[in-house]
């Protein structure tokens, strides 16, 4: 048989695994962490220790849990369907991660991404690409890298940089020849505790409220030349560079489109239960066609939108190029799924939606976010019809997606 749509056993106990912390650990302190904007450290440390957390998906062999990227998804949405912001808080860590498995040099891949997989400590990682003057367009950063002797100096701000500031390493792309255009840009590991890098302003968002973000400020940032990804003993480079950032950012689309399809479940799921209890004219809401109808449109489009993060899951696993775009699809999709879900929920639940005794009105504001960050939804439509139209050709290495 060609198709299969059965989870393995493993990847049904890893969901229930993580369905079961989500609902004990994360729901409980949903609405708190929320409130309070804090960083739920307690809860991401007990992620941490049971292999679900961003190290659920690190290669086994620098101490990571080594999953398939399909059930990485499949944490992703059950993290995401207890609180959106506490699962971007736990798993924030494997976008920097992705980054020094794809581009680093074995010595980099066996320190870095051993740290994050320290059983005995949660460490944390940050990525620095966008800037204040540049986001959809990643490859405008100002950030400088200026050659001294044993390493590099890096001067520059980054902007929205999930755990920005309270990471143990940030990697950041910068620029170390504007005149060569994209094939300047590298990409560096620095460590806390750097006296040239500081944080800048903790931003006040919208949604996602338990994840910290905030900028990341270089100045006169001295970094070795051992911390520059995927340059080697000789000092060349053996990394992808500029591309690897826009390889790194596409290839690890699906797992946010995984988040995006938590929220959604969760919103639904709310919808569904409080329309057969709430009953107005006689009967419960659900069982007028008004209601009913949006029931059946969110549950097809969440559907919908599972397969399109499934299937990019497993190609990405199958090491399969993403021809018409489908990480960017998955992404597209969910979110804007996610956005009009959320909505809806609030909507059938009325005014009891809109006020903060109910979460649906979290689910809304965190449901946002996902047709903005890692590519906007319109960033997702430029990059998909480059392929459909025949006008780009790429394909993501297995590896950059892999703890993502």
């Amino acid at each position: 048989m060609g198709l299969d749509f059965s989870l393995t056993k493993e990847q049904e106990e890893i969901r229930q695994l993580a369905h079961e912390f989500a609902e004990k650990e994360i729901r409980p302190n949903a609405d708190y962490y929320d409130e309070h904007e804090e960083t739920p450290w307690d809860i991401m440390r007990k992620a941490h220790e049971l292999g679900i957390g961003a190290n659920a998906a690190f290669p086994a062999e620098y101490g990571g849990g080594g999953v398939d990227f399909v059930s990485e998804l499949i944490i992703q949405e059950e993290l995401s369907w207890g609180d959106a912001g506490t699962a971007v808080a736990i798993m924030a860590s494997g976008l920097a991660g992705a980054g020094i498995v794809a581009m680093g040099t074995e010595e980099q891949k066996e320190k870095y991404i051993g740290m994050l997989c320290d059983p005995k400590e949660l460490r944390l990682a940050a990525m620095g690409l966008t800037e204040p003057s540049s986001g959809s367009d990643s490859l405008a950063l100002q950030t400088s890298a200026r050659k001294v002797d044993g390493g590099w100096v890096l001067n520059g701000t980054k902007q929205f940089c999930t755990n920005g500031g309270i990471a143990d390493i940030q990697v950041v792309f910068a620029n170390t020849d504007k005149a060569a255009g994209p094939a300047g840009i590298a990409g560096f590991v620095i460590e806390k505790g750097n006296p040239g890098m500081r944080q800048g302003r903790k931003e006040r968002k919208l949604g996602v409220r338990a994840s910290h973000t905030a900028q990341v400020i270089m100045e006169d940032c001295f970094v070795p030349d051992d911390a520059m990804l995927g340059r080697d003993k000789n000092g060349e480079m053996t990394g992808p560079g500029a591309v690897g950032a826009m390889l790194m950012l596409e290839a690890t689309r699906p797992a946010i489109a995984a988040g995006a399809l938590g929220i959604a479940r969760a919103a639904f799921e709310y919808a569904r239960d409080y329309s057969l209890e709430r009953e107005q004219f006689g009967k419960p809401i659900a069982k007028h066609e008004a209601i009913a109808f949006k029931l059946a449109d969110m549950a097809t489009e969440i559907d919908a939108a599972r397969l399109l993060t499934w299937r990019a899951g497993w190609m990405v696993e199958n090491n399969q190029p993403f021809a018409r775009g489908e990480g960017s699809m998955a992404k597209l999709f969910a979110g804007d799924v996610a956005m009009r879900t959320t909505v809806d929920a609030v909507q059938i639940l009325g005014g009891y939606g809109y006020i903060k005794e109910y979460p649906v009105e979290r689910f809304m504001r965190d449901a946002k976010i996902y047709q903005i960050w890692e590519g906007t939804a319109e960033i997702q439509r430029l990059v998909i019809s480059r392929y459909v139209l025949g006008e780009r050709k790429a394909a993501p290495r297995r590896d950059m997606a892999k703890a993502s």
